[in-house]
Protein backbone atom coordinates (compact mmCIF):
# COMPACT_ATOMS: atom_id res chain seq x y z
CA UNK A 1 0.00 0.00 0.00
CA UNK A 2 1.39 3.40 -0.99
CA UNK A 3 2.20 5.90 1.70
CA UNK A 4 -0.53 8.59 1.65
CA UNK A 5 1.95 11.26 2.74
CA UNK A 6 4.17 10.59 -0.26
CA UNK A 7 4.32 13.54 -2.64
CA UNK A 8 2.56 12.90 -5.94
CA UNK A 9 4.84 12.51 -8.92
CA UNK A 10 5.32 15.60 -11.10
CA UNK A 11 3.97 15.23 -14.59
CA UNK A 12 4.66 17.29 -17.71
CA UNK A 13 3.36 16.33 -21.13
CA UNK A 14 2.34 17.92 -24.40
CA UNK A 15 -1.26 17.15 -25.31
CA UNK A 16 -1.53 19.24 -28.46
CA UNK A 17 0.40 21.86 -30.42
CA UNK A 18 -1.59 23.95 -32.88
CA UNK A 19 -1.80 27.23 -34.74
CA UNK A 20 -4.38 29.32 -32.94
CA UNK A 21 -4.29 32.37 -35.20
CA UNK A 22 -2.37 33.37 -38.31
CA UNK A 23 -2.26 36.55 -40.36
CA UNK A 24 -0.29 37.80 -43.35
CA UNK A 25 -0.76 41.20 -44.96
CA UNK A 26 1.00 42.95 -47.84
CA UNK A 27 -0.58 46.41 -47.83
CA UNK A 28 1.72 47.87 -50.50
CA UNK A 29 1.80 45.03 -53.01
CA UNK A 30 2.46 44.74 -55.86
CA UNK A 31 4.47 47.99 -55.84
CA UNK A 32 6.71 46.74 -53.03
CA UNK A 33 8.04 44.01 -55.35
CA UNK A 34 9.53 46.50 -57.83
CA UNK A 35 11.22 48.73 -55.25
CA UNK A 36 14.74 48.23 -53.90
CA UNK A 37 14.66 45.56 -51.17
CA UNK A 38 16.24 47.06 -48.05
CA UNK A 39 14.07 45.66 -45.27
CA UNK A 40 13.86 46.70 -41.65
CA UNK A 41 12.21 44.18 -39.31
CA UNK A 42 10.30 45.11 -36.16
CA UNK A 43 9.70 42.06 -34.02
CA UNK A 44 7.30 41.58 -31.09
CA UNK A 45 6.76 38.56 -28.92
CA UNK A 46 4.18 37.81 -26.24
CA UNK A 47 2.93 34.81 -24.31
CA UNK A 48 -0.30 34.05 -22.53
CA UNK A 49 -1.33 31.13 -20.39
CA UNK A 50 -4.64 29.99 -19.02
CA UNK A 51 -5.77 26.99 -17.04
CA UNK A 52 -8.26 24.79 -18.87
CA UNK A 53 -9.21 22.15 -16.31
CA UNK A 54 -7.46 20.36 -13.47
CA UNK A 55 -3.84 20.06 -14.63
CA UNK A 56 -4.35 21.20 -18.24
CA UNK A 57 -3.02 24.56 -19.38
CA UNK A 58 -3.05 26.37 -22.70
CA UNK A 59 0.09 28.37 -23.40
CA UNK A 60 0.09 30.63 -26.46
CA UNK A 61 3.07 32.35 -28.05
CA UNK A 62 2.35 35.23 -30.42
CA UNK A 63 5.06 36.35 -32.83
CA UNK A 64 4.55 39.52 -34.87
CA UNK A 65 7.01 40.71 -37.51
CA UNK A 66 6.52 43.94 -39.42
CA UNK A 67 8.87 44.29 -42.37
CA UNK A 68 9.30 47.77 -43.83
CA UNK A 69 11.19 49.19 -46.76
CA UNK A 70 11.71 52.82 -45.96
CA UNK A 71 8.45 54.10 -44.53
CA UNK A 72 6.25 51.60 -46.34
CA UNK A 73 5.19 48.30 -44.83
CA UNK A 74 6.23 45.47 -47.13
CA UNK A 75 4.41 42.88 -45.05
CA UNK A 76 3.15 42.05 -41.63
CA UNK A 77 3.02 38.50 -40.34
CA UNK A 78 1.52 37.36 -37.07
CA UNK A 79 1.42 33.81 -35.78
CA UNK A 80 -0.15 32.64 -32.54
CA UNK A 81 1.22 29.19 -31.83
CA UNK A 82 -0.39 27.42 -28.90
CA UNK A 83 -0.18 24.22 -26.98
CA UNK A 84 -2.12 22.29 -24.40
CA UNK A 85 0.14 20.98 -21.66
CA UNK A 86 -0.34 18.75 -18.64
CA UNK A 87 1.38 20.33 -15.63
CA UNK A 88 0.62 18.23 -12.58
CA UNK A 89 1.95 18.37 -9.03
CA UNK A 90 4.35 21.28 -9.51
CA UNK A 91 4.75 23.98 -6.87
CA UNK A 92 3.78 27.59 -7.65
CA UNK A 93 7.49 28.43 -7.84
CA UNK A 94 7.98 25.70 -10.46
CA UNK A 95 4.89 26.61 -12.49
CA UNK A 96 6.16 30.11 -13.36
CA UNK A 97 9.25 28.99 -15.30
CA UNK A 98 7.38 26.08 -16.89
CA UNK A 99 4.64 28.34 -18.27
CA UNK A 100 6.81 31.40 -18.85
CA UNK A 101 9.88 29.76 -20.37
CA UNK A 102 9.76 26.01 -20.93
CA UNK A 103 6.46 25.88 -22.85
CA UNK A 104 7.29 28.91 -25.06
CA UNK A 105 10.63 27.22 -25.87
CA UNK A 106 8.66 24.25 -27.18
CA UNK A 107 6.28 26.44 -29.21
CA UNK A 108 8.84 28.81 -30.76
CA UNK A 109 10.22 26.51 -33.49
CA UNK A 110 6.67 25.97 -34.79
CA UNK A 111 5.98 29.72 -34.83
CA UNK A 112 9.37 30.41 -36.42
CA UNK A 113 8.65 27.94 -39.23
CA UNK A 114 5.18 29.42 -39.85
CA UNK A 115 6.58 32.97 -40.06
CA UNK A 116 9.24 31.89 -42.55
CA UNK A 117 6.75 29.91 -44.62
CA UNK A 118 4.26 32.79 -44.78
CA UNK A 119 6.95 35.25 -45.88
CA UNK A 120 8.10 33.04 -48.75
CA UNK A 121 4.54 32.19 -49.79
CA UNK A 122 3.88 35.93 -49.88
CA UNK A 123 6.65 36.36 -52.45
CA UNK A 124 9.33 37.69 -50.11
CA UNK A 125 12.75 36.36 -49.11
CA UNK A 126 12.78 33.88 -46.25
CA UNK A 127 12.52 35.48 -42.81
CA UNK A 128 14.45 33.41 -40.28
CA UNK A 129 13.90 34.53 -36.73
CA UNK A 130 16.88 34.21 -34.43
CA UNK A 131 16.64 31.81 -31.50
CA UNK A 132 15.21 33.34 -28.34
CA UNK A 133 16.41 32.81 -24.79
CA UNK A 134 13.06 32.43 -23.02
CA UNK A 135 14.83 31.69 -19.72
CA UNK A 136 16.41 35.16 -19.81
CA UNK A 137 13.15 36.81 -20.88
CA UNK A 138 11.27 35.11 -18.05
CA UNK A 139 13.95 36.10 -15.51
CA UNK A 140 13.75 39.69 -16.77
CA UNK A 141 9.96 39.69 -16.46
CA UNK A 142 10.12 38.34 -12.89
CA UNK A 143 12.74 40.94 -11.98
CA UNK A 144 10.55 43.75 -13.35
CA UNK A 145 7.56 42.51 -11.34
CA UNK A 146 9.51 42.13 -8.10
CA UNK A 147 9.77 45.41 -6.20
CA UNK A 148 13.30 46.34 -5.23
CA UNK A 149 14.00 46.60 -1.45
CA UNK A 150 14.52 50.39 -1.66
CA UNK A 151 11.00 50.83 -3.11
CA UNK A 152 9.26 48.89 -0.35
CA UNK A 153 9.30 51.80 2.11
Amino acid sequence: MADENQTAEKQFSIQKIYTKDISFETPNSPKVFIEKWEPHVDFNLSTTAKPLEDDLYEVALTVTATVKCGEKTAYLVEVCQAGVFVLANFTQEEMGPLIGSFCPNILFPYAREAVSDLATRGGFPQLLLAPINFDALYAQQVEQQTPSPDKLN
